[in-house]
């Protein structure tokens, strides 16, 4: 069975994000004035392929995170699990 991993990792609430910042003055700078707040975060996906059991996909996209793929001291990380047809 193969897999399609979507993953979304974003700053924690509290701590400061200067790219969110920058990307919110730049916007207020083009007339966009109603803007209040910019998160930036990081969107991958990822292909796994011959593992049946999705629990194990699961375990070793938590793994891939925690050592990788998200700080989890400063970021917060969730992902999305799909079989892929075929």
């Amino acid at each position: 069975m193969d897999w399609e991993v979507k993953i979304e990792t974003k700053l924690k609430d509290g701590i400061l994000d200067p790219q969110g910042k920058a990307v919110k003055t730049g916007l207020k700078s083009l007339g966009y004035e109603n803007v209040d707040s910019v998160f930036v975060g990081k969107y991958m996906e990822i292909i796994i392929k011959d593992i049946p059991k999705k629990e194990d996909v699961s375990e070793m996209v938590e793994d891939m995170c925690k050592k990788l793929l998200a700080n989890p001291v400063i970021e917060d990380y969730k992902y999305e699990l799909n079989k892929m047809e075929g």
